[in-house]
């Protein structure tokens, strides 16, 4: 018979080695980005000092966030989910909310050309 104190040299000798022991990883790269090519697009010249968040509003449907566009840059901006042709305008807020501009409505494009001010 086997004494209790062996037992439990046992027992933590095997749980160090069992926690020692080679792990199997799974290695994986940043998620892929959305896939935007062909996609329509506004490429918005921002010169402002300020950032500005950026909205699409569909004809007569709803208004929807894109994202934020910092001070005096351009950017191509997404517009996933609204039809290439659908007719569209932007809106840009100061992230103050201190001024709003508005562009022009137009059917959208693989990609609108659009500066504020």
């Amino acid at each position: 018979m086997i004494a209790p104190s062996r037992i439990k040299l046992l027992a933590v000798a095997l749980a160090v080695a069992t926690a020692c022991g080679p792990r199997q990883v799974e290695v994986r790269t940043a998620p892929q980005p959305i896939d935007t090519t062909g996609a329509p697009s506004v490429q918005l010249t921002n010169n402002l000092s300020q950032a500005v968040n950026v909205y699409v509003n569909v004809s007569g449907g709803t208004e929807m966030f894109l994202r934020q566009v910092p001070a005096n840059t351009v950017e191509k901006v997404a517009v996933n989910g609204v039809a290439s042709g659908s007719t569209v305008s932007f809106k840009a807020v100061t992230v103050d909310g201190s001024r709003t501009y508005q562009s022009r409505s137009a059917p959208l494009s693989p990609s609108f050309l659009w500066s504020v001010p």
